[in-house]
């Protein structure tokens, strides 16, 4: 009987832990690019072609990203994020949890007449005044998220006195006593703009993850409509669910209510 070969023997596997193992070792960092084929092949004493397999199983397992082209290359992967909908946390202390240092850049704040969709997510009447916040989320002082956050003048006066690098739901519940207790997100996967990718340090058409959310505080009154675009080749989505009937039920009957919030929790400030 004649094997199949599907191209990915022992030899590209070894391949694959050898350059895994210098990645973990720290030789590469998050980012910066590996040698070229021909230099990675002359050190490992390999064929490029079973290197190129090697580099496509890493690809494929998340550990290497290629890029084609002029400037293009094999760079090391940025650790991913995970995302829990468990649970409403800011982008800091997720990060923080996983070992990795948060940062932001703010690219503008300012006052504006609320657009109709921004009115309408707020439940407020069309052109009052609200503040448009744009911020990038870097993570080890990457870019990961640019950040677009209307929220209502009237319920924060003088919001834009305050540092807005750090949690702005941690500052909001700090200084004027509101704090998110719902969330509802529209989440979708579209193409990096010439603008977002230079942003985010992407490619253009590079797929992103809009989030388009609206905040609730205890009362019920909205008080955020935001639109986020999270790189997808660094978040991860991770999401635990209780059945009814768990053992999440015994909170007197809160298991509806929280079985369906947690379906919104994403990605929070």
């Amino acid at each position: 009987m004649t094997s199949i070969s599907h191209g990915k023997g022992p030899l590209a596997d070894s391949i694959q832990r050898d350059l895994q193992t210098q990645i973990d070792a720290g030789r590469w960092q998050p980012g910066q690019r590996l040698g070229s084929e021909r230099t990675l092949a002359l050190e490992l004493g390999v064929s490029r072609s079973s290197l190129r397999q090697a580099l496509a199983m890493m690809e494929q397992a998340g550990a290497v990203r290629r890029v084609i082209g002029r400037g293009g290359g094999t760079f090391v992967s940025h650790q991913k994020i995970d995302r829990d909908l468990s649970h409403i946390r800011s982008v800091p202390e997720l990060l923080s949890a996983q070992g990795i240092t948060a940062g932001t850049r703010i690219l503008s704040t300012g006052m504006a007449p609320a657009a109709a969709a921004t009115a309408e997510a707020l439940e407020i009447e069309q052109g009052q005044l609200v503040y448009a916040i744009v911020r990038i989320r870097l993570a080890d002082g990457a870019p990961i998220s640019l950040e677009n956050a209307w929220l209502p003048v009237s319920l924060f006066p003088g919001l834009l006195d305050f540092q807005l690098g750090g949690s702005l739901y941690a500052l909001l519940g700090e200084h004027f006593s509101v704090e998110p207790r719902e969330t509802s997100e529209r989440i979708e996967v579209v193409r990096a703009g010439a603008d977002d990718a230079s942003i985010l340090g992407i490619g253009r058409d590079d797929p992103l993850l809009s989030i388009t959310r609206v905040t609730r505080g205890a009362d019920g009154t909205p008080f955020e409509h935001s639109h986020d675009l999270f790189r997808a080749d660094r978040t991860r989505i991770v999401v635990h669910t209780v059945e009814p009937g768990g053992d999440a039920g015994s909170r007197s009957g809160q298991i509806g209510h929280d079985h369906t919030r947690q379906s919104f929790e994403l990605i929070t400030r």
